[in-house]
């Protein structure tokens, strides 16, 4: 697979500084709620962030698409398509829990070439794209052998709440391994990428959700697919399963058929 062009690496940070910027602006501030039609919460916060990034999109490549959470898609079929998530993690956004973030994806020729996911108020920021690896803050991170479910530290993200009709899998698979990671976050991917995690294992993910966590995970040396062990696309069925070590995947794999 070819790099991901370098410049676009740059832009992709520059998108994620315009991002959090506004959410640590907003941060601490009153929130207004909305309910949408599938349930979820929105602010306006969601849609000025996604608004602000749509807009230096199509300002420095106007030739680019964009498919946003809030905003839907415009010009989907473009060579180059940005995934935007402008508020991951809305709901701990809006109790004041530091667990939420932007998540930017980019996508050449309908492959997953580069992901971005940040804290804005803690700045952890993490960046994967094809052909550079993956960073935390800067510094490559890699992710650490584990062969062994009894060995894995997993998380199960979701599984209070959108996760619930995969009760029985994911508790057995919580029973069997170390320890498990307490959040639903999307913090648990990066730190999958920087060796700290071994496993991430959901479902109901949506694109703007999984693209950012594709290529942050596979560009630190890691494994990501859905349930059925193919590699994720932008029309993936939403189950996730994300390891460190190859044969830690393969076993879960054989656990969630």
């Amino acid at each position: 697979m070819a790099p991901c062009p370098a410049d676009l690496v740059a832009f992709a940070h520059r998108l994620g500084d315009i991002a959090c910027d506004l959410l640590r602006q907003f941060a601490r501030g009153p929130v207004s709620v909305e309910t949408k039609g599938d349930g979820s919460p929105v602010t306006q916060v969601d849609r000025a962030v996604e608004t602000a990034l749509r807009d230096a999109i199509r300002q420095a490549h106007p030739m680019h698409g964009v498919i946003g959470e809030e905003y839907g898609a415009e010009r989907a079929d473009a060579e180059f398509v940005w995934i935007v998530d402008p508020l991951d993690g809305t709901k701990e956004f809006i109790q004041g829990l530091p667990l939420f973030g932007t998540l930017l994806a980019l996508a050449h020729q309908g492959e997953i070439v580069l992901g971005l996911s940040e804290q804005p108020l803690t700045r952890d920021r993490w960046v994967g794209a094809d052909g550079h690896g993956t960073a935390w803050n800067g510094t490559p991170v890699h992710v650490r052998p584990c062969a062994s479910l009894d060995a894995a530290v997993l998380s199960t993200m979701g599984y209070d709440s959108f996760c619930i009709h995969r009760h029985d899998v994911l508790a057995s698979l919580r029973r069997s391994c170390r320890s498990t990671v307490i959040g639903d976050t999307f913090l648990a991917f990066g730190l999958l990428a920087a060796g700290r995690v071994d496993a991430v294992v959901s479902d109901k993910f949506a694109l703007h959700d999984y693209a950012a966590e594709d290529a942050i995970v596979r560009n630190a040396g890691g494994s990501i697919t859905d349930w059925a062990g193919r590699r994720l696309t932008l029309a993936s069925d939403g189950t996730i399963l994300a390891a460190g070590d190859v044969r830690l995947a393969a076993e879960i794999l054989s656990r969630l058929g």
